[in-house]
């Protein structure tokens, strides 16, 4: 049985609290915050607390907190021979400020506090100081998760970037999406099975030979029509995107 302590009732804390809870070698043993707890956490009884002399011995401590806030949160913890993660995508290990074993348990996924999800699909990166530390992590991942990974901090700090393009720039490319239909008395529904068919079809070809559009095909004509129909931020986006999709068309020409 692996004893765990949470510090953070945000949406990625409440959401491994909630996988901890069902896994069977887990024990949540408590939940540090300094707001006051969530309803999740009153009606599952998990214990908490909002002074930190009072947090409890424990295997792991999971740091699950905004970014900026880690290396002076940090910095108040004394637990010199326990092991200490963060669960940011962008921070290094180093950003842990104490005398502790440190690591890193990362969850790639966009996590919301009050949507249901299953970590059983949702990849745990993983890093820690020295292998007995690393195991312990891996254990505990295994224990919510069935695809877990070895990612260095550089590692990770490439795969953040990597994410923000995938999820946060695609789902600004939904948003731009919907403003044309709106704006035209078009429904955006008409588009959701294309956005689902899309996302499938890179879990069976690469991206680049999954690419489809006007770019790729080289249709100038097609790209001048859709221009003329877009406002001026509109236009460089679509510019831009599209002289990238040449690009790499080209490159895998010569290759």
């Amino acid at each position: 049985m692996i004893d765990v302590i949470i510090f953070g009732n945000g949406n990625v804390a409440t959401q491994l609290a909630k996988a901890f809870l069902k896994a069977d070698d887990v024990q949540l043993l408590q939940v540090y915050s300094r707001s006051k707890p969530t309803n999740f956490f009153i009606k599952n009884n998990i214990n908490t607390t909002n002074d930190i002399k009072k947090v409890k011995n424990a295997a792991i401590y999971i740091i699950a907190i905004s970014d900026d806030a880690i290396a002076a949160f940090s910095k108040k913890l004394n637990f010199k021979n326990k092991l200490v993660v963060h669960t940011s995508g962008s921070k290094p290990i180093t950003e842990l400020n104490c005398d502790a074993h440190k690591g890193i348990f990362y969850p790639l996924q966009s996590i919301s506090k009050n949507k249901k999800i299953s970590f059983k699909n949702i990849p745990i990166c993983l890093e820690a100081e020295n292998t007995k530390d690393y195991l312990l992590l891996e254990k505990l991942a295994f224990s919510i998760s069935n695809k877990v990974y070895a990612i260095n901090s550089e590692q990770r700090k490439r795969l953040h970037v990597a994410a923000v393009f995938v999820n946060n720039f695609t789902n600004h490319l939904y948003k731009i999406g919907k403003d044309i239909c709106d704006t035209h008395q078009v429904d955006f529904d008409i588009l959701k099975p294309l956005i689902v068919e899309t996302a499938k079809k890179i879990t069976q070809l690469t991206p680049l030979e999954a690419q489809t559009g006007p770019a790729v095909r080289g249709d100038k004509k097609t790209i001048e029509n859709h221009l003329q129909l877009l406002d001026e931020k509109q236009q460089e986006i679509y510019t831009l995107i599209t002289e990238s999709i040449i690009e790499s068309k080209r490159l895998k020409t010569e290759d």
